[in-house]
């Protein structure tokens, strides 16, 4: 398998969190909401998701330096967003090398729609835990970030293996925990996670699923 890399953690952690506040706020019928993926989730208060998910100018570019030097990307290269919203990252990676092919997909076609205009004709809306529409290594580099907890152990394999045969080199960020307080703070906190498993465990699933990317885990400390 890949390394264990640092590429989203910086952002994650620029954000501010309540953990309690959010597990007491009417908690289930917040789940219910977010999970449609709606402007509810990207843009409706802070209970159902994000509270106002909008672009930044800068705040991606860091992490899109790092994947475009770290995975030697060019303006020949490919890359595939999986689960990816309303797709900042890959605008921000099309800002430093303008001729980057790129593609992106994801099930809320309200982040799709959201997503900036000169991408947005390279998104499309697909369930993460469908076979991809793709030959196999199309891509030079596919991403998924913060999108696949939101799936069930069946449908993660379906996409874990989807990522691997599509492309030549792979990056997964998920949630996961190292302690009985970052579960607690990542069960408060998740609205739509389905998967609640170590760090450990991920790597195990990783490697039963034939993965061999790199990966990186965001914590709720």
């Amino acid at each position: 398998m890949g390394k264990l890399v640092n590429y989203i953690t910086s952002i994650h952690k620029s954000t501010k969190r309540s953990y309690l506040e959010r597990m007491v706020n009417e908690k289930v019928s917040c789940m219910l909401t977010a999970r449609k993926f709606d402007k509810n989730y990207w843009d409706g208060d802070r209970k159902y998701g994000y509270g106002g998910y909008k672009y930044i100018p800068g705040l991606w570019k860091p992490m899109a330096e790092k994947l475009i030097e770290n995975y030697n990307l060019t303006n020949d290269s490919k890359v595939l967003d999986v689960g990816c919203g309303k797709a900042f990252l890959l605008y921000e990676m099309k800002l430093i090398l303008p001729g980057l092919k790129v593609s992106g997909f994801d099930i809320s076609e309200y982040g799709i729609n959201h997503a900036h205009d000169k991408i947005k004709k390279d998104l499309f809306i697909h369930k993460v835990q469908d076979p991809f529409p793709f030959k196999n290594k199309e891509f030079d580099f596919v991403m998924s970030a913060n999108c696949l907890h939101n799936l069930q152990i069946f449908d993660l394999k379906v996409a874990i293996q989807e990522i691997e045969r599509v492309g030549k080199k792979g990056y997964i960020a998920l949630e996961g925990y190292r302690n009985e307080k970052e579960l607690f703070n990542l069960q408060c906190w998740a609205l739509t996670a389905e998967a609640f498993f170590s760090d450990r465990e991920w790597i195990w699933i990783y490697n039963q699923f034939g993965y061999k990317g790199d990966y990186e885990f965001i914590y709720f400390e």
